[in-house]
């Protein structure tokens, strides 16, 4: 074989990738030859890339990775691919994931730091299942107290997702609009006010109980005439009704207070003597009545003096 011929080169290197089954760096595959045969760094690419257009059109193509080269079936044909293996593929978690991507893109990075991130602790469980798919790697130690773990990416994660480097990794703008918008919930329908009532029969059963009725003979109950609305008072019209009933109201009572009528007298003439009796009667103080300022405090004043007058003449004939 004329290695130096670089279509032969190409074809060697073709069956050398399918053989490996995994990536193969420019270094890796320079080991594989003599060293008097061993083709320079530049053959070799310039071998795979005529590989690569040879894949043209093919059901697998050339794809380098950050481990180096390798064949690999093409994407779109991955649905009918994978049905040769009957073992389905390992579900991961959203936790997992989440915990994955925050490594990838701010690493290097604490577990404390993505706890606060997340708001939630980290698994013990996942950051051991991502160590043993050896995704994850320990970088080394941040200086703060308690020394924790910082933790990047390996060479594996890039190859299992299909990167070169971690400047393939999609913007996270990207992954936001991938992201689903969440579906509105439905809300149950409203609940009518005679399905609240105890002795409500939904209409199904009840047309299932009148069907019954009827095959046996009897004839269903009519339903009950639904009673009419009441007609619903509107907060205008109760204040039309109010304006109309103040407007019959009485506002003036000064003509219900009933005074007793007060005799008018001559304030400076004498008082009427005393018819004489039988007997002498001893002699009754003379009350002095003051003149009220009214009628009315005139006839209190009058009866205040008869009443004291009264008991002078009983106090009189008990001595």
């Amino acid at each position: 074989m004329n290695l130096s011929d670089p279509q032969e080169l190409a074809t060697l290197l073709e069956g050398i990738l399918l053989a490996a089954g995994k990536p193969m760096s420019l270094e890796r595959l320079g080991e594989l030859f003599e060293e008097e045969e061993r083709p320079e760094p530049k053959q070799l690419r310039d071998a795979l890339a005529i590989l690569a257009l040879s894949c043209a059109g093919r059901a697998f193509e050339l794809k380098e990775v950050a481990s180096g080269y390798r064949l690999q079936i093409r994407e779109r044909l991955a649905p009918w691919v994978g049905r040769l293996w009957e073992e389905r593929p390992q579900r991961y978690s959203r936790a997992l994931l989440e915990t994955l991507a925050l490594i990838a893109y701010r690493q290097p990075i604490t577990r404390g730091e993505i706890e606060d991130v997340r708001g939630v602790a980290v698994n013990t469980q996942i950051v051991k299942t991502l160590m043993d798919r050896e995704w994850i790697r320990i970088v080394g130690y941040r200086e703060v107290p308690g020394r924790p773990a910082m933790f990047a990416t390996t060479r594996a994660f890039l190859d299992y997702f299909n990167l070169k480097s971690l400047e393939e990794l999609p913007p996270l703008a990207e992954i936001r609009e991938m992201e689903p918008e969440p579906e509105p919930i439905p809300l149950p329908p409203p609940v009518s006010s005679e399905m609240l009532d105890e002795d409500y029969i939904p209409p199904s059963i009840q047309a299932l109980a009148d069907l019954a009725l009827r095959e046996a003979g009897e004839e269903p109950e009519a339903p009950p005439e639904a009673a009419e609305p009441k007609e619903e008072t509107s907060f205008r019209s109760l204040l039309v009704e109010l304006d109309e009933m103040e407007q019959g109201l009485k506002t003036d009572f000064d003509d219900l207070i009933d005074l007793p009528p007060v005799e008018p007298r001559d304030a400076a003439g004498p008082l009427p003597a005393e018819a004489p009796s039988a007997a002498p009667a001893p002699a009754t103080p003379v009350v002095a009545i003051p003149e009220p300022e009214d009628d009315y405090d005139e006839e209190r004043a009058l009866a205040e003096a008869m009443r004291e007058e009264m008991e002078a003449l009983a106090r009189d004939r008990d001595g």
